[in-house]
């Protein structure tokens, strides 16, 4: 019993140090190729700049949730550049994969699986770095948290996990088509899944078929997680329907990676 238990500990310990190691190596990157960080810093903030001043007048409306502008897109602002940050991590697998250094990683004795976590992870601990630098410059321009400390630890959990789920449909798409090029593709998603919610507005003021999809988009529920502690107390009745949204994207997400891993190591 001893030794099975002795064995495990060894396993998880090396799983473990995989992980660390893919994390260390893709923030290295950043650090010497800062272009790979700037334009996924960039982006949310200019949605914060822009939408801000464009959907200002939108707050005298009543129904809109808000008086203050930056309360309602500032976790908008901050999940795009989260989910864009997310890709970072399959970015990085394409170049590897082209480079032939992922043939390196998929020789080596052991579980695949610690690979594709090292990259998940990798890629949730660089969603923070856009998500901080909103959320600083949304403080500086009047952003108000009635909700409490709780609500940026509620932010931070939403914003890594959809950089995780992201960056495993991202990873499920380079397994397959082995190819930076294909990242096109988990871009497509990332726009039509940010925009067809309720981003910008309130669902009630969408129409029509917008008004659908946003109601089945699971990133409404994720948006209304995340936004509860800047429009008002925090809610369980918001706060479980975001969850469930997060646990099932991660799933299905995780399930297509791994399926692609798999088929990719044959």
């Amino acid at each position: 019993m001893s030794s099975v238990v002795s064995v495990r500990s060894r396993g998880l310990s090396q799983a473990g140090g995989i992980i660390a190691v893919i994390c260390r190596r893709g923030m290295r990157k950043i650090r010497t190729r800062p272009a790979l960080i700037v334009p996924v810093l960039f982006m949310p903030l200019f949605f914060v700049i822009s939408f801000t001043g464009a959907f200002s007048s939108l707050t005298r409306i009543r129904g809109y949730g808000t008086d203050n502008i930056f309360n309602w897109l500032a976790v908008y602002a901050v999940l795009t550049g989260s989910v864009f940050a997310g890709m970072g991590g399959p970015n990085a697998t394409a170049e590897d994969i082209e480079n032939g250094f992922f043939d390196r990683l998929l020789l080596a004795p052991g579980s695949r699986i610690p690979v594709l976590l090292g990259t998940v992870a990798f890629s949730a601990i660089r969603s923070t770095i856009p998500t901080t630098a909103v959320l600083l410059l949304s403080f500086a321009n009047g952003l108000s948290m009635p909700g409490g400390p709780v609500t940026l630890l509620i932010v931070y959990l939403a914003t890594s996990s959809m950089a995780s789920v992201f960056c495993l449909i991202g990873l499920s798409v380079v397994y397959k088509f082995r190819t930076v090029r294909s990242m096109f593709l988990t871009q497509a998603v990332a726009f039509t899944a940010m925009f067809l919610s309720t981003g910008q507005v309130p669902i009630g003021f969408l129409d029509g078929w917008l008004h659908e999809v946003a109601r089945i988009n699971p990133v409404t529920n994720v948006l209304r997680l995340g936004r509860q502690g800047f429009l008002g107390d925090l809610q369980w009745s918001l706060t479980w329907p975001g969850l469930v949204a997060l646990a099932a994207m991660l799933i299905v997400s995780g399930g297509l990676a791994l399926r692609q891993l798999d088929r990719l190591s044959e």
